[in-house]
Order: C-alpha cells, then structure tokens, then sequence
C-alpha cells in the first residue's frame, strides 16, 4: 500500500534526526546496497541483530529490475516484521528527473548524481541539476546528498591494481567542497579522499588528514562512498571525525555470488533454489554486522513505534 504524504514527510524527518545523532552519538550509517530481496533480508536481519539503524539503497539498475515502488514496500514490510529503524537511499541517481521519482516514492534520502550518466559534466552543470533536487525534495524532506565529480571504480571485483596517483587527482579540495556545498544547498557531501568503487587486490588507503579539513570547512553530512575493502580503522577514525554515511556494495556482492556458487556446487540435483539461500543469506548478514560494529552504530537504532 503506498505511503501518504504525510507518513513519507514523517519517514523523512526520523532520517534526518538519525542523521544528526550519528554527529552527536559518533556513529555513521551503513548504507547497504540491494540487489534482491535476500540481500534486504540480511540487511534487516543483521540491523535487528546489531539493533542499529541502517540506510538500504537501490541504484538505477536495481531500480530497473525492482521497481522504486516495489523497493519502499518491501522496506517497509520489514521495518514492521523487524521493528527497525530502516531508511532506503536512492544511490546515484543518473538524472534529475530519476532523482524526483525516488523523492515522490518516498524515498528518504536521494543521491543526485549527474556525473554518473555524464562524467564530464561540468561543475555548473552538476551544481544546475543538484539545486534542482534540493528544490524537489522541500515536497517531502528528504535529505539531498551529490558529489562535485565523477567517482572512480565501479561496484566490482577488480583484477586490477588501484592508481593512486590517478585517485589522488581526483580527490576532493575542502575550499571547493564549501562552495559547492553552499551553492547547491544539499544535505550530504560525497567526500573522495581515497575511497572509490569496488574491491581491488590492494587495501584502500583514505586521506584522514583531508577528511577532518574537509569537515572543518562544511556543515552538512559527510558520506564516503566505495567503503568496501577498506581496512576498518580508516572508518573507525572517519566516524570520530564525523562522517555520517558509508555506502557497502561490492563487498555483500562478493560474499553473496561465492556462497551461492559454492551451495550450487555442492548440490547440483537441487532446482530449488529458494532452499539453497539460507547460507547466502547468513554469509551477507555477516558482513553486513561487521560493518555496524566497525561504523559504531550498534545500538543506536530508535525505531519509529
């Protein structure tokens, strides 16, 4: 049943006063992709676990292969079944007029990425798109987040090293963050001081020092994106700095497509497969709780009873 203007106003309004505890309780949100409704599932299951509030979001793909509806329903069965403190984030939305569909779904946070169907897009033209969000969202309350550039890598395994001179090039500059920040009025600014897309046979190394100087020039959240493969003390330090939101993809990818492909293996006379994702599921709820424990958001959910 869908949701009415008001209950997504009130939705929207417990996500921002999540988003103020993470700065004043030094926590941040796992942001937890969805490819399916298994991985929900683990999401929920290890959010209920940990009792910590979480982000779900769904990027253009999964919204093609879900349906933005049929996401928030799904959300909302299991915030009821679970009673979890659970918001669903629409992550880089390629296009404005995307990005107004995930705010009339009632989604309550919207990641407007123009440089994502765009990657040369010109700062102005991304700052022109973004404030056109920011303005859209007023209809519900939603929290805007946007990013200055392209973000590099992509939600995969990758075989390659990482170019850290390339990486280095792109990362964000706390005196451009403030001006975008102000120009476009948005909730959330997606930092890049290291962090990038996917897992890579070499360990992330994140600019900490950037990070805090980055913080120190804005005032609104922080996200890091590209949070998998990252060793655990680069968040544990980033949330004491005061990052709001890190965004989990590739690392539940992994875990999901290798259990299964190992309960594939181990019973190939088995055309159910539904019986077979008991496993997959547990695998990526580990992952998913070893994440909240590294975030320090055990705990800290309040769910809406």
């Amino acid at each position: 049943m869908p949701l009415t203007l008001r209950q997504i106003r009130k939705n929207c309004e417990l996500a921002r006063a999540a988003f103020a505890r993470t700065r004043s309780e030094h926590f941040a949100l796992g942001a937890f992709n969805l490819d399916n409704q298994e991985t929900l599932l683990a999401v929920a299951k290890a959010a209920h676990a940990k009792k910590a509030p979480v982000l779900v979001e769904v990027s253009q793909n999964e919204v093609e292969a879900i349906g933005l509806d049929n996401v928030r329903d799904l959300v909302e069965n299991y915030k009821a079944q679970f009673g979890l403190e659970m918001y669903i984030n629409l992550d880089h939305s390629p296009t404005v007029e995307a990005a107004i569909d995930g705010i009339e779904a009632g989604y309550e946070c919207i990641h407007i990425d123009i440089s994502q169907a765009k990657h040369e897009a010109a700062r102005d033209e991304i700052i022109a798109g973004t404030k056109e969000v920011v303005e859209a969202a007023k209809l519900t309350g939603a929290l805007v987040e946007a990013e200055e550039r392209y973000f590099l890598g992509s939600s995969n395994l990758h075989t390659e090293t990482i170019d850290y001179e390339q990486v280095k090039k792109t990362m964000t500059k706390p005196e451009e963050a403030a001006d975008f920040v102000k120009q476009t009025g948005i909730d959330t600014f997606a930092a890049q001081v290291g962090n990038l897309h996917g897992l890579y046979p070499v360990p992330k190394i994140l600019n900490l020092e950037l990070l805090a100087k980055i913080r120190e020039a804005i005032d609104c959240n922080i996200s890091l994106h590209g949070g998998s493969g990252t060793p655990p003390h680069y968040f544990e330090q980033a949330v004491k700095i005061g990052v709001s939101k890190v965004n989990i993809n590739s690392d539940i990818r992994v875990a999901y497509r290798r259990t299964l492909e190992r309960e594939l293996a181990e019973n190939k006379t088995e055309y159910a497969v539904v019986k077979l994702m008991g496993d997959v599921i547990a695998e990526v709820q580990k992952v998913v709780e070893s994440k909240i424990d590294i975030f320090s958001s055990a705990g800290k959910a309040q769910p809406d009873t």
